[in-house]
């Protein structure tokens, strides 16, 4: 291991801080996760990606140790940091002791659409912990890949990568193409394209989901566009059957991927 880095104003320290930053990222070609199990899953299942691991000097815990020794084993720079500098380079109000710098792992939309199962398609949504849930969702719920529209959230936002909990480097996601690029490859790819929108016609229950389909999110507050909706082959809502006036997008969306996965999995379900 390096000698401890205690100092906040270093350059090193500098260059990871401003992975907060999408312009640093853009303009690096990396960013930052942070916590314990992002760095876990970054190591186990992309560890050529990881260019380096941060840890809190004598931060002790049988989960750092086991998290050190992956670095080591598979030759990722590993550098020990001191508190304040460990406060300086995370974006958590609470840093976990432990955060990781790599390189992207998006990839192009074609490549995204190359295998089985259920899509996931992003549009307009902004909040970056409601992008996350939603493709920790679709991580779980078996989903193809995720497709994350130019006018989305940038997924490499440190909040975006926390909420997804190691999920980013579980399956394919393709970001920064517009709308009708996404429908356009996905109806080549032979899906159906299925609006989830509370002005739906179609009840989820009601819906068939045994055919290859994409599921469209949209905006947390004012859901698809009028002009995604048309463009997609069903408008589906999610039936509210208390008095709840609404789910919120993460909510809505693992119930629709759930009903995907127990269609594609009926013994399971």
């Amino acid at each position: 291991m390096e000698p401890v880095l205690s100092n906040p104003q270093s350059e090193r320290v500098k260059k990871v801080r401003a992975l907060h930053r999408r312009s640093s990222r853009l303009r690096a070609g990396l960013f930052l996760a942070e916590g314990p199990q992002a760095v876990r899953e970054l190591l186990c299942f992309r560890p050529e990606t990881a260019q380096a691991v941060y840890v809190l000097d004598g931060a002790s815990g049988a989960v750092l140790t086991e998290l050190c020794e992956l670095a080591r084993d598979r030759a990722v720079p590993l550098f020990a940091v001191t508190e304040q500098v460990m406060a300086a380079m995370c974006d958590a109000q609470h840093p976990q002791g432990i955060a990781g710098v790599a390189r992207p792992v998006d990839v192009l939309l074609h490549d995204a659409l190359d295998g089985e199962g259920f899509v996931v398609v992003l549009t307009n949504v902004r909040d970056p912990g409601n992008a996350g849930t939603v493709l920790r969702g679709a991580d779980a719920a078996g989903a193809r890949c995720v497709l994350v529209s130019d006018s989305s959230v940038d997924l490499y936002n440190p909040k975006v990568v926390r909420s997804t909990v190691g999920s980013l480097w579980h399956l394919p996601v393709s970001i920064g193409r517009t709308i009708p690029e996404i429908f356009e490859a996905c109806r080549s790819a032979g899906l159906t394209l299925l609006a989830a929108d509370g002005v739906g016609n179609t009840l989820l229950p009601d819906t068939e989901l045994s055919q290859p389909h994409a599921w469209v999110f949209g905006n947390e507050a004012w859901g698809l566009e009028p002009e995604v909706r048309d463009a997609c082959d069903e408008v589906v809502r999610v039936p509210i059957y208390g008095h709840a006036e609404s789910l919120n997008l993460a909510m809505a969306a693992t119930v629709c991927m759930y009903a995907s996965a127990a269609a594609a999995h009926p013994k399971l379900g």
